[in-house]
């Protein structure tokens, strides 16, 4: 091998050097950026005649396994949201109280319906005392405050999600269409056989944000392009020409498509419904396709959950709850509970899906105590005979509703006096989950038992899903992360390299100069 060789061969290996250099500088810049895979330089021997020449660059690469980094995606989506359940139903947890015995909690509806009985079984021993008769007046009232106070952390809480909804989408937009704008930039370079590997890292990085917001999966191609679709398989286009339209049709990146929805105000009566054209909330659309029901997961698929499935449902409990308190006292012959909307004790229609008064739907917002017992509470025990002369101090109607009203035989509990329980909600698909032939106290513990569990089974999905996030972290970063000590070893390496070459430039260079000295 000759001295040019020799020279040559050191100059290229310098170049090498510089550029792996670079590179592992740039790992070790992004070691905690969230998202970023570690990129690897490639060498490959140089030949020449078949002599060899030295080194010369390969492409830049990534430590990438798509198979785990798509399923850190997916449970990255799962985690959020659990996250965002749980954060959404801690307000309902700090208002709805404990049926645990040993919870200390005096404010659960069965509390409260138990303070109301207890008032009444006072009132039957001294039915002419005003403290007794106020005393019930004021039970039942703060029943009602109870059930106020739970509908209208359902209402708020529901309003919260459906906000969130339209912001997420936004978010998602905006995602989706820097993925699109990346992978046109990813196409062009390799077109041109020039380097990606940042641009590609980047968009990954788009790719764990966007996995936050919903259950999403990638595919790459060999141009460089990435598919993006949800859980059940449907793309989510990231530029035009992936629907078949000119990209000239909109301007990258961009937060109101490809997916669009408007927000809206609720209502108790308000719903979501893909099969039917009545739906008084806005559906997700893409090219005016309803994909709400594709996009699960995340953030987005959580408030989505939180609005059209468990606060409906929460709020159907509770109107039927309301329902049957109301109904079961006026069966009774005590009409102590209306509908501040009517003003009655009975509802207008047997059609339970129709707002108050014609229907159920929104009745725990509304349930009131009757303003003839606030102004005169002694009319609790005050009955009128056949000839209009009035008895007081009469208990027969109060012991009616203590064993008819808060009664738990089947005559007490069944037919028309059976809390609705199924085609509850304003499109009749809601249901409470437990059977209405039951008791008050039985219903209102079932009512509490039922959401203290989906409050329980968010909180613990975000314990189990964390650890799980974690665990696939820690495998996705022994693959793609870096390792600062790695990096930091990889780099005195390249350094006793470079300074190895630079000592072959360095003799060549002696040599030429001792050569050219013979020569003259």
């Amino acid at each position: 091998m000759n001295l040019l060789a020799s020279l040559s061969i050191a100059s290229g290996s310098l170049n090498v050097i510089e550029a792996q250099y670079a590179v592992t500088a740039n790992n070790v810049a992004n070691a905690s950026t969230t998202g970023y895979v570690k990129e690897t330089v490639a060498t490959l021997s140089s030949v020449a005649g078949g002599i060899g020449a030295g080194v010369r660059l390969g492409g830049t690469q990534l430590s990438i396994n798509q198979a785990l980094q798509s399923s850190l995606y997916r449970q990255n989506a799962a985690s959020s949201s659990y996250t965002t359940m749980s954060n959404s139903l801690a307000a309902l947890s700090a208002v709805q109280g404990s049926t645990s015995a040993d919870s200390g909690s005096t404010a659960t509806l069965t509390d409260q319906l138990g303070n109301l009985q207890s008032a009444l079984i006072s009132l039957t021993s001294t039915p002419s005392q005003s403290a007794s008769q106020t005393a019930v007046v004021n039970k039942a009232s703060a029943l009602t405050d109870t059930i106020h106070t739970l509908a209208s952390t359902y209402a708020t809480q529901r309003q919260g999600a459906a906000d969130s909804v339209v912001s997420t989408v936004s978010s998602v937009n905006s995602d989706l269409t820097q993925i699109g704008a990346l992978s046109q930039q990813i196409m062009k370079f390799k077109g041109l056989g020039q380097n990606t590997a940042d641009l590609e890292n980047q968009r990954l990085g788009v790719m764990a944000d966007l996995s936050s917001s919903l259950d999403v999966s990638f595919t790459t191609s060999s141009n460089g392009d990435m598919v993006v679709r949800t859980a059940n398989g449907t793309q989510l286009p990231t530029r035009p020409d992936q629907m078949g339209l000119d990209n000239s049709t909109q301007t990258l990146p961009s937060e109101t498509w490809p997916l669009t929805t408007s927000s809206v105000t609720l209502s108790s009566s308000s719903y979501y419904s893909p099969q039917d054209s009545n739906t008084s909330i806005p559906a997700i659309t893409l090219a005016g396709q309803d994909i709400t029901g594709s996009l699960t997961g995340g953030n987005l698929g959580a408030n989505i959950a939180l609005r059209d499935t468990v606060y409906p449902q929460m709020q159907a409990q509770l109107d039927s709850l309301s329902y049957t308190v109301m109904n079961r006292f006026s069966s009774a012959g005590l009409s102590l509970f209306t509908t501040s909307a009517g003003g009655s004790s009975n509802l207008q229609s047997s059609d339970f899906t129709k707002p108050v008064p014609d229907g159920i739907v929104g009745l725990s917002s509304s349930l009131s105590v009757s303003a003839t017992y606030k102004a005169t509470p002694s009319l609790l025990t005050t009955t009128t005979n056949s000839d209009s002369t009035t008895n007081s101090g009469d208990t027969s109607v109060i012991s009616n509703v203590l064993s008819v009203g808060f009664g738990s035989d089947p005559d007490d509990v069944s037919g028309a006096l059976s809390a609705p329980s199924s085609g509850l909600g304003a499109n009749g698909m809601l249901s409470t989950g437990y059977t209405g032939g039951q008791g008050l106290l039985a219903l209102s513990t079932a009512l509490t038992s039922n959401q203290g569990a989906t409050i329980a089974a968010a909180s613990s999905g975000v314990t189990s899903s964390s650890a799980v996030l974690t665990l696939l972290q820690t495998k996705v970063a022994d693959v793609s992360g870096v390792n600062v000590n790695d990096e930091m070893a990889k780099t005195v390496a390249l350094q006793n390299a470079y300074t190895a070459n630079a000592k072959v430039i360095s003799t060549v260079q002696t040599m030429f100069n001792a050569l050219l000295s013979a020569i003259q």
